[in-house]
């Protein structure tokens, strides 16, 4: 089996939490990922929007783009808007030759939001979530048809965000929208990772191996305090420095055959936690988890020719 690792750049440079960024440019971004051995990067901020200019400096540093996220908001708006909105990322992904654009659902959401208790949190009822999940999937189903793969993510804060939810997303959607699993946002979510993979991995075509401190979740007042708040404190990491046993959760990945992108995706303070040691520790771990569970992992960045 083959797997491919890559990482976000929210390591370096955080959109919602100007504090938590890392005054690099993406040139050296991709330098320090790729020198920890990484040869993927997902988009963030400083990316360029024209595969012109992309293209040559995802060359120079070897690596290729692995995704990206989409702010959809689907649970509110029309296809037609979000279909305008993203169209521009489909034609520059496909440019690029990225495997999928990453869908996260932001209307509702509570995840920027500082000032929103993670209890405030948004809930659909079942009708609510029955109709949202059929429009995903209608929307999923035309970007693929416009020649690009979406991969729903789950997250803290959002529509979709415990188990429970996500297993009544997946039940009344279809396959015309993949499903991203993040380790860390379920755990944090109060889920069991390996039975989401048992109940789902048929549906899985991305993969963010996103680790955290249970100890930071644990003492976290929900009441008061925010997703923001939660990441400020530090409750994700990488692979091998947090709480979670990627031996298993990569293991289980490998039982039911997944081949594809593992991706390391760890907004921290980089000052506490510099970008290039975090990414040096994660890829250690990955690789050591990927070797026992029977993984070949890619070592080829940009594609050659």
């Amino acid at each position: 089996m083959k797997a491919r690792l890559g990482m976000s750049p929210i390591a370096w440079w955080n959109d919602d939490l100007a504090e938590l960024s890392d005054d690099v440019s993406l040139e050296e971004c991709l330098r320090q990922s790729r020198s920890a051995g990484f040869t993927g990067m997902e988009m963030g901020r400083r990316f360029p929007t024209d595969p012109a200019v992309m293209l040559p400096i995802l060359k120079a540093a070897d690596v290729t783009l692995c995704g990206g996220w989409f702010s959809g908001t689907l649970v509110d708006e029309d296809l037609a808007a979000n279909k305008d909105r993203i169209l521009p990322m489909i034609e520059l992904f496909k440019a690029v030759d990225a495997p999928c654009i990453v869908y996260g659902e932001v209307g509702r959401s509570i995840q920027g939001d500082r000032a929103r208790p993670l209890a405030a949190k948004p809930r659909l009822s079942d009708d609510e979530m029955r109709a949202y999940a059929r429009k995903v999937t209608a929307f999923g189903e035309w970007c693929a048809g416009q020649g690009m793969p979406l991969s729903y993510h789950h997250h803290m804060g959002a529509v979709v965000e415990t188990e429970p939810e996500l297993d009544a997303f997946m039940r009344h959607s279809g396959e015309g929208i993949p499903l991203l699993l993040d380790a860390g946002h379920l755990a944090f979510a109060g889920g069991d990772v390996l039975r989401a993979i048992d109940n789902h991995h048929r549906r899985i075509n991305h993969v963010h191996v996103k680790d955290v401190r249970m100890d930071v979740i644990d003492g976290l007042d929900r009441g008061t305090q925010s997703f923001l708040d939660a990441v400020a404190l530090g409750a994700f990491t990488v692979p091998g420095d947090g709480s979670l046993d990627f031996g298993a959760i990569v293991q289980r990945f490998a039982d039911h055959g997944y081949e594809g992108w593992f991706v390391v995706e760890a907004e921290q303070d980089p000052r506490k936690n510099p970008p290039l040691r975090m990414a040096q520790v994660g890829h250690r771990e990955l690789m050591r988890v990927m070797a026992e569970a029977g993984y070949t992992v890619e070592a080829r960045g940009f594609p050659a020719g």
